[in-house]
């Protein structure tokens, strides 16, 4: 699939893909789609999730199809004719999403992503990430992250790397974290208080974030943030550009900024250390992330 996916880093744009399950429209940003391809028939695996559609195996490579019609209850059309398969890769994974039609990509600002209220998208099993507008129609954007450790749980966070890091001495540090799942907010809090950490200010996106930071500058809180993490997508703005915003600024750049997401891959590792990033690790490495944060507040 070729894609302007090279956006300036920092920016706080990108590429959503869209595409049609059912007659509604919906969206994936495109730093997350590997490849499209026509629809495919799939060989079913016994005992798989009902969401699991089966496996199929281009060239060397076999990848798991999820059947996007049955996550989100959508009627079947009964006609495949125009079906597609989105390969997606991140969190380390390739798993394909079967959806009914591919619209095409659009550039947007995550200024322009609206957050779903808590009537669309729900801490226990919302998977409605954003919602944006273009040329009057409104395209929902997923999370596919959470369709996938829905459907498999031992591919979101590892949950029991935390464990043996439970009793340590606390630790006072103030973190900033800046993440717009509340699932994950709270996953990560609750790991890193079960570590010792328990000075966090929680942030659900970026512009949360600066504007907590420029109000530590002003003197209105205190500046004592001892380290960021932030995810990379989010609505308002991105994890990139509050890095580069962080990075380039003379009072703030000497803080460490942890890139903690699901699309840390060689082209968005590269993104991120061209903005300064001082650590980037994959979503599931929850344990990874408490060590690099005890060496970089050691």
């Amino acid at each position: 699939m070729e894609t302007n996916i090279l956006i300036e880093s920092g920016t706080n744009e990108l590429e959503v893909l869209e595409f049609i399950v059912g007659n509604n429209h919906y969206g994936i940003n495109v730093a997350k789609v590997k490849e499209i391809v026509n629809f495919n028939k799939v060989t079913p695996v016994p005992n798989s999730h009902p969401c699991v559609e089966g496996i199929f195996m281009p060239r060397d490579l076999i990848i798991t199809v999820v059947d996007l019609a049955k996550v989100i209850k959508a009627p079947d059309s009964g006609d495949n004719s125009k079906d597609m398969f989105i390969i997606t890769n991140f969190n380390k994974l390739n798993v394909a999403f079967h959806v009914s039609a591919v619209i095409g990509i659009h550039r947007v600002s995550w200024a322009d992503i609206i957050t779903p209220d808590s009537t669309i998208s729900s801490v226990d099993s919302g998977i409605a990430t954003g919602i944006v507008k273009i040329d009057g129609q409104l395209i929902i954007i997923l999370d596919f992250e959470r369709i996938v450790s829905d459907i498999s749980p031992e591919t979101g966070l590892r949950m029991s790397d935390i464990a043996k890091l439970e009793g340590r001495s606390r630790n006072e540090s103030h973190i900033l974290i800046a993440e717009d799942s509340p699932l994950l907010i709270k996953l990560i809090s609750d790991s890193l208080s079960k570590s010792g950490y328990s000075n966090l200010t929680l942030c659900h996106n970026g512009q949360e974030a600066w504007d907590y930071l420029e109000n530590a500058k002003a003197g209105q809180v205190p500046l004592d943030v001892d380290c960021v993490i932030t995810d990379l997508e989010m609505p308002l703005m991105d994890g990139h550009r509050l890095t580069k915003l962080i990075k380039t600024d003379d009072v703030l750049k000497s803080i460490p900024v942890v890139i903690f997401s699901s699309l840390i891959n060689e082209q968005m590792r590269a993104k991120g250390e061209s903005l300064g990033a001082d650590i980037q690790l994959s979503k599931p490495e929850i344990g990874k992330l408490v060590s690099e944060i005890d060496k970089l507040l050691r």
